[in-house]
């Protein structure tokens, strides 16, 4: 555009140059060497006019270059314009690899922060941000913050995305998923949202489902197995053999298996059924020794709780044996005081 304005200005003055040196300065013609090449005969004015036209395209083509290199510098912003808007749009969405390049240094600053920071929107942004692909990715996430469900296809995002997991949360809540849809399908839903459906499944699942798909199970999961034993609603009977199985699958510690026992003691099982599941698991975890010892102590099965401390070495249960010499003592505590 302003080289085609340049062309047309100098064309006048070329023209103007020439019109004034032929009608006021000479209308002669002369002849000159050229590096002692003889030139053809011709009007002063036209000679006066060929360093002009030189210079006019020698600047035409040093415009012409900066042009060209001012084009690439501008094309390399606009891609580092696209590449940012992509790199806001991936921390949005929360993709943990991001990596871009940039040409030019200030996009690089940005993208260096935008590839090693969280950013979520909490404000009501949309509107004020004129860019499409922005406006989309800002409008899923108030749907999926508002509990519907958004398309999130076409942001091509894994199965462990926080946004893909809340939706596929909010699907569940409204009806769309079944727990067996999502507890069957390992690779389209992620483990920590099958955890959580299993710990809501396990609520009302028989036996048979709980221990199907057990490797799902969590210590929430668990407590609510346990709360359903011998229950008035949804009762679950369960066999001893059947909840260590069910325990195994955790990493239990020896407070794990302390609290566990006071779980039960809230529920409905059978004292003998309590201890005897106690004494197998402290049979094969030396971790659940305590939690034995408590449920004896707490079925008040003085015996043989009195037994295993007087077999235990000195340091070993030292907690036990003070509640045992208060309690022969005469002093009646909690058991519950000294776990």
């Amino acid at each position: 555009m302003y080289i085609k304005r340049y062309t047309v200005a100098a064309f006048i003055w070329i023209a103007l140059v020439g019109w004034y040196v032929y009608a006021y300065v000479t209308q002669t013609s002369i002849s000159i060497d050229f590096f002692g090449i003889p030139m053809p005969s011709f009007l002063v004015a036209v000679w006066v006019l060929v360093p002009l036209f030189v210079l006019y395209l020698a600047s035409v083509a040093h415009m012409t270059f900066y042009t060209i290199i001012g084009n690439f510098k501008l094309r390399k912003y606009e891609k580092d314009y696209e590449k940012i808007i992509n790199a806001i749009t991936d921390t949005f969405l929360g993709k943990k690899d991001r990596s871009y390049t940039f040409k030019t240094d200030r996009y690089r600053l940005l993208g260096n922060l935008l590839a090693n920071s969280v950013i979520y929107p909490i404000g009501d942004i949309k509107g004020s941000i004129k860019n499409e692909k922005i406006e989309n990715v800002l409008n899923a996430i108030e749907t999926i913050k508002n509990g519907e469900v958004a398309d999130l296809k076409q942001f091509n995002l894994p199965i462990d995305n926080e946004l893909v997991i809340q939706n596929k949360r909010n699907r569940y809540k409204k009806g769309e998923l079944t727990p067996e849809e999502i507890l069957s399908n390992e690779k389209k839903y992620s483990d920590q949202l099958r955890k959580e459906v299993y710990a809501d499944f396990v609520k009302t699942a028989s036996l048979v489902d709980i221990e199907k798909y057990k490797q799902y199970l969590n210590k929430d999961a668990l407590y609510v197995i346990l709360a359903r034993i011998n229950a008035d609603k949804n009762a679950l009977v369960i066999s001893n053999e059947n909840l260590i199985s069910l325990f195994d699958i955790l990493d239990l510690s020896k407070e794990d298996y302390i609290n566990l026992s006071k779980e039960l003691s809230k529920t409905d099982i059978i004292p003998e059924q309590r201890m005897k599941l106690f004494e197998l698991l402290s049979d094969n975890h030396e971790d659940a020794m305590d939690s034995y010892l408590f449920t004896l102590y707490d079925l008040e099965m003085l015996a043989p709780a009195n037994s295993i401390l007087d077999n235990s070495q000195q340091g070993e249960y030292e907690n036990f044996k003070a509640y045992r010499s208060l309690k022969e003592c005469g002093k009646n505590f909690s058991i519950y005081i000294f776990v």
